[in-house]
């Protein structure tokens, strides 16, 4: 992902983010920092563009930490979406084998909401499994959310 795709890769957030694969809402402002991020020299994000023939057909959002539950580095990928036309044609295996592939020792972790089916199925079909885990959050106090 680079400064030049920004514009695309923020419409297609703002799609992912009010569809139902989605808990939360974003806004605008946190759809630019994460972008900016991601294009930027922030070493905890990485954005990466799907493409077919050069053309855009998605994006993806990583991002790095480390694991002590687990010992080693973790990659979240925190986005992943698919313009719809190009769903169902191996793009989301091939983007979850990228990422897999530049961080071969690293936890790879994602969340999905249940009732995404498709790609829940898809993540188990690309090695994933199911944590028992009840994730928490606080957000900050400086009014701006998470």
């Amino acid at each position: 992902m680079t400064q030049a795709d920004a514009a695309v890769v923020l419409e297609m957030m703002r799609t992912f983010y009010a569809s139902p694969a989605v808990h939360t809402n974003g806004s605008e402002e946190i759809f630019r920092a994460d972008i900016a991020a991601c294009v930027g020299e922030n070493p905890y994000a990485e954005g990466l563009m799907l493409t077919e023939n050069g053309a855009p057909v998605g994006y993806a959002m990583l991002a790095k930490s480390f694991s002590t539950e687990y010992g080693r580095p973790c990659v979240w990928i925190e986005d992943l979406y698919l313009l719809p036309a190009f769903r169902g044609r191996g793009y989301g295996g091939q983007a979850l084998s990228f990422v897999e592939k530049r961080y071969p020792d690293a936890l790879l972790r994602l969340e999905a909401e249940p009732e995404n089916l498709p790609a829940v199925k898809a993540y188990r079909k690309s090695g994933f499994s199911e944590l028992p885990y009840l994730e928490l959050k606080k957000e900050p106090k400086n009014g701006r959310p998470c």
